[in-house]
């Protein structure tokens, strides 16, 4: 495929695709899911695709799917959209028992809730998921300034200019208000919607305060609530969870706030160019949130929390897994330094190793198991 980016997951779908029935493939809208399953899929010689945003192929299902099923009885099928067509998966079970081999159909969803309650429900162990996300840093020859600045969504990312590519988020942020989010049944008011959103842009990297946030927009604690499990599950928003490690320490329980792709980020604080970010006070949180959707990306086996007491002890990143803990802090400088409660941290945690994350040029050691990295 012409112009085609090879993605880290790749393989992964490979892999799943050779031991499961069914895969799908979640992730926010425009992001490259259609792309990466046009391309794995016709290494197959065996696909077929259909995009159930065309009224064409939504057809094709819409009303006895067993006739279009029975005629690629052999093919794998791939079903782009799948929370336009949820009730499809009640259908499926009984195919995929039928045909009794793997790899027989790809899912492409863009939101996760619906997706996995429709389809947990019904393909129980005969379905496993994968997420995609926008670019990582690893995945394009890109400079990582210009990477942080536009973010990792193609239609940005690889914009001819920086003002190509501010235009393309703003069109991005107006259509899933405007489209995306009705489009899945939801009834919220695009301006309510997008000021929660912005208001989420001026918090990043703090702690959520639902309450605060709440009266900020006039809304009780639990609506916002429910506007942040919208915008988590259609992978705008992450709420990142605090690490209750087993301590005698007074843990902050409240999550973290991250919108989860730094040019949208920027798109909604009026951030043009990166001159504008090294004077805002977003600066080191945006680069926070660069690191840490990059690297729980890369370690999708791994469980993501960041950890604080009330005595100021605090890492950006734990990542867990089983009795491994690596931790990580994110330094948006090139000589990064931390303080005495990142070193307090790592006693507490108990962790195998510690990254501190700065965009520097070259990878070096201060102390045992303790690097200083890029991404």
């Amino acid at each position: 495929m012409q112009g085609y980016i090879s993605r880290a997951v790749e393989a992964e779908l490979q892999s799943c695709l050779r031991d499961f029935p069914a895969v799908a493939i979640l992730g926010p809208r425009q992001c490259g899911k259609s792309t990466l399953a046009k391309a794995v899929p016709k290494k197959l010689d065996r696909a077929v695709y259909l995009d159930l945003e065309d009224p064409a192929d939504l057809a094709k299902l819409k009303h006895d799917p067993s006739l279009f099923l029975s005629a690629h009885d052999n093919d794998l099928i791939c079903l782009d959209e799948i929370q336009r067509l949820p009730d499809i998966f009640a259908h499926l079970r009984s195919v995929i028992d039928r045909r009794g081999c793997n790899g027989q159909f790809l899912f492409l969803g863009s939101a996760s809730l619906d997706l996995i309650r429709q389809s947990s429900e019904s393909l129980a162990g005969r379905l496993a998921y994968l997420e995609l996300t926008p670019f990582l840093q690893s995945e394009v020859a890109t400079g990582q300034r210009k990477y942080w600045l536009r973010g990792g969504f193609p239609g940005s990312l690889l914009a001819s200019s920086d003002r190509g590519s501010q235009r393309w988020r703003a069109n991005f942020i107006r259509t899933f208000l405007e489209r995306d989010i009705p489009q899945l049944g939801i009834r919220i008011p695009a301006l309510t919607l997008r000021r929660v959103w912005q208001m989420c842009a001026h918090n990043q990297g703090q702690l959520l305060n639902s309450s605060q946030l709440g009266s900020a927009l006039g809304v009780s604690h639990t609506t916002l609530r429910s506007y942040l499990e919208l915008l988590c599950g259609t992978f705008m928003l992450r709420l990142l969870q605090p690490y209750a490690a087993n301590v005698r320490k007074r843990l902050v329980k409240s999550p973290k706030i991250h919108i989860r792709d730094t040019g949208i980020l920027h798109t909604l604080l009026a951030i043009d160019n990166y001159d504008d970010l090294l004077a805002h006070p977003v600066f080191g949180a945006s680069w926070e949130t660069l690191v840490i959707e990059n690297l729980i990306a890369l370690h999708p086996d791994w469980e993501p929390y960041f950890y604080r007491t009330a005595a100021g002890a605090e890492v950006d990143l734990v990542l867990v897994r089983g009795q491994r803990r690596i931790a990580i802090e994110c330094k948006a400088s090139t000589a990064p330094t931390v303080s005495r409660g990142f070193w307090t941290a790592l006693d507490d945690l108990k962790a195998d190793e510690a990254w501190i994350i700065a965009p520097v040029e070259a990878n070096y050691q201060i102390k045992e198991n303790v690097w200083v990295k890029n991404i």
